[in-house]
């Protein structure tokens, strides 16, 4: 950024310190506990209240955006809006979401239809023509089936069928035999039993909603042992195998994919990607050997536990007991209205970004991080040329990759035509089937089509940050523009050290133990010298191995993953050493102060705006949980297991041999 940027951004206000100085707890050293000194004012500040599982500083932006939403919905609501215009649409969809009289008077009517034909099939080709059925809805028992960029020409889409269908979400609460997963299974099969119950699809096929339960449980842990476990789906090698529609036909010829295909409205693919051949071998012989009237209790759950949310209240709170309070520790559901605006989000999400854009959005905004974005790039690019464990070919190849990385930031240019989306004051569940299929039919279209690099992966309103292999892109919607990472007021050493790191955070992904396998065009494809490549899987080694040590509960004794999080951390800590560097490049141009501001440097503060973004509270049950299925380490984890790596921490703080927060040089990881 320019000096004439910065004036022009603060409108010659006082520039502040970027340092919320309440969020620290000063009676913790930072050569002990970082985390503990950086945020442990705000975590007093923000106990988690019965709502949340885990509250931070996401969590706290993404709340405020949900009343900035609401307030935008219900002005929406207010106006005189044509029928069938997209004002409409979001206002009809809120206000039967909100009806709860309505919700209770329909009860389980809205779901009987689907469950009264799935109770009316009988032979096991029955069971198989319906699969496409409910597809075709957005409910997918035994696998999903959509669009992806074909990883040989990321230009194309191609045909993806991939392993999902299981409702607890993860294989290992199905496969672990502890005592905490042990009480999960219980719990579920308590769910099933209510809601089986709830919907009288025990009485229309005459079977003991308890009985029904054990026979889902008893398919979806054989779908779950042949299920990929994370770490493994994190390979893109492993889950791209790409074959003909005859090809996947001879592997798994019980699933009949030809007719499925056919059915799905996709009679001539061009081709698919089978991501886990292994499991669709194990669907195929579930469908083969497994008693109909399971496989009919395994669907009408599938619907079930997918309308759940958008019932009755008996529905919604039996759903909330599980998913909520065994799974993740929540111990109170969200009102309603916050449930009705992420159903809007999740239904019309473009078409409420443009409202949240144009309200609270500034332009200058964009302009600033333009400049922000292209100085984390230079800084890239300083950091590709002086790496001394890559030769000068791969880093010839790295340069360019970065050099054609698409930059995304608040909104897209084009947005989301919702003309064909119907919305009716029939019921909540027969507007979120509506929905489904207009997003299917949509991932659909584009199959075997040119790939549209410029379409946002996320909405503008989402509070997060992404990087697509497939596009080389990354992308920075509006809602995380915002304080604690990104402030208009601050000085830009906190604005390096929170959204300059997420930026070098997604620029890395790039370049991370995944991203590194995809070229400048997005094609899956080793660009690497052979040398260069074990360098940096040795290298990457010791964050899994620093992680791996890392325990994050007590009771039952739990873990950090660390090859589950091996590219977040890669990104975490490639993402501090590009904006730290392109913080000093910006201080050499007396973009930044050096002075001292609040009793800060601008290297402390900067590594003190890092921690901010992490601040958290959490339950137990919730590191549990996402210790199992996170990809993301813990929050407290990416402060204090990932600054020791950073020499420049030590020395803007003062760490030495012997403090808790030290790290050995050799001990550190050297990677970007």
């Amino acid at each position: 950024m320019t000096a004439t940027v910065m004036t022009t951004a603060v409108n010659a206000q006082k520039v502040t310190s970027g340092i919320t100085m309440s969020n620290l707890d000063k009676s913790v050293k930072p050569t002990e506990d970082f985390y503990q000194y950086a945020c442990g004012g705000w975590m007093k500040a923000n106990p988690l209240d019965a709502e949340h599982s885990r509250y931070g500083s996401f969590d706290k932006l993404a709340d405020d955006n949900q009343k900035h939403l609401k307030e935008i919905i219900l002005e929406t609501a207010k106006a005189k809006n044509a029928p069938g215009s997209v004002a409409d649409k979001i206002a009809t969809l809120y206000n039967i979401g909100m009806d709860s009289v309505k919700l209770q008077q329909q009860g389980a009517e809205p779901i009987q239809p689907y469950l009264k034909t799935i109770a009316m099939l009988r032979t096991r080709e029955d069971v198989l023509n319906h699969l496409s059925q409910l597809h075709k809805i957005g409910i997918d028992p035994f696998f999903g089936l959509f669009g992806e960029a074909d990883y040989e020409n990321a230009k194309m889409n191609l045909a993806w069928l991939y392993q999902t269908g299981i409702g607890m979400g993860d294989r290992d609460y199905y496969l672990k035999d502890d005592a905490t997963n042990r009480e999960i299974r219980e719990a579920y099969l308590k769910l099933m039993t209510k809601e089986f119950a709830l919907s009288g699809y025990d009485k229309m096929v005459r079977i003991e909603a308890s009985e029904l339960a054990e026979m889902v449980l008893a398919i979806e842990t054989r779908l779950a042992r042949a299920m990929y476990d994370n770490v493994t789906n994190r390979d893109p090698f492993k889950t791209f195998n790409k074959m003909t529609v005859a090809e996947a036909d001879a592997k798994v010829p019980a699933l009949r994919l030809p007719l499925y295909f056919a059915q799905m409205g996709l009679p001539s693919l061009s081709g698919l990607n089978m991501a886990q051949p292994e499991y669709f071998e194990e669907v195929a012989a579930v469908i083969s050997s497994e008693y109909v009237p399971m496989i009919k209790a395994y669907y009408a759950w599938q619907v079930i536990n997918t309308a759940a949310g958008y019932l009755s209240d008996d529905f919604v709170m039996a759903n909330f007991e599980f998913y909520g309070r065994t799974m993740s520790g929540t111990e109170q559901i969200r009102p309603r209205w916050k449930r009705c605006v992420g159903t809007v989000n999740g239904a019309m999400g473009e078409a409420l970004g443009q409202l949240y854009v144009k309200k609270y959005f500034p332009p200058e905004a964009k302009k600033r991080m333009v400049t922000l974005v292209g100085n984390l790039q230079e800084a890239f690019a300083q950091r590709i040329k002086e790496a001394d464990w890559m030769d000068d070919i791969t880093k010839k190849r790295a340069q360019e990759k970065l050099d054609a990385i698409l930059v995304k930031i608040g909104y897209p240019d084009k947005w989301r035509d919702y003309s064909g989306l119907e919305i009716k004051n029939d019921s909540y569940f027969a507007n979120i089937i509506r929905s489904n299929v207009f997003d299917v039919n949509y991932m659909l279209s584009k199959i075997d089509k040119p790939v549209d690099r410029y379409e946002w992966q996320m909405t503008p309103q989402t509070v997060n940050a992404y990087y697509n292999p497939t596009t080389n892109e990354i992308c920075f919607p509006a809602a995380i523009l915002q304080p604690p990472f990104f402030d208009m007021k601050a000085d830009d050493a906190a604005n390096y050290g929170a959204i300059g790191v997420v930026i070098g955070h997604e620029i890395t992904h790039g370049f991370d133990d995944q991203g590194r396998n995809y070229d400048k065009e997005g094609n899956l494809n080793n660009w690497w010298q052979e040398s260069d490549g074990e360098n940096f899987t040795k290298n990457a080694q010791v964050l899994v191995d620093c992680f791996n040590k890392v325990k994050v509960l007590d009771d039952p004794e739990t873990y950090a993953n660390g090859a589950l999080c091996l590219g977040e951390n890669i990104a975490d800590n490639g993402g501090l050493h590009i904006s730290y560097l392109a913080m000093q490049n910006a201080i050499a141009k007396k973009q930044v102060k050096t002075k001292n501001m609040d009793g800060f440097t601008p290297a402390q503060r900067f590594f003190l705006a890092y921690a901010a973004v992490w601040a958290s509270n959490i339950r137990d049950k919730a590191i549990l949980q996402l210790t199992t299925i996170d990809v993301h380490s813990l929050a407290r984890n990416r402060v204090n297991v990932t600054l020791p790596h950073i020499a420049e921490f030590h020395e803007a703080f003062g760490i030495k041999p012997g403090d808790k927060m030290w790290l050995a040089p050799k001990d550190r990881v050297k990677l970007w």
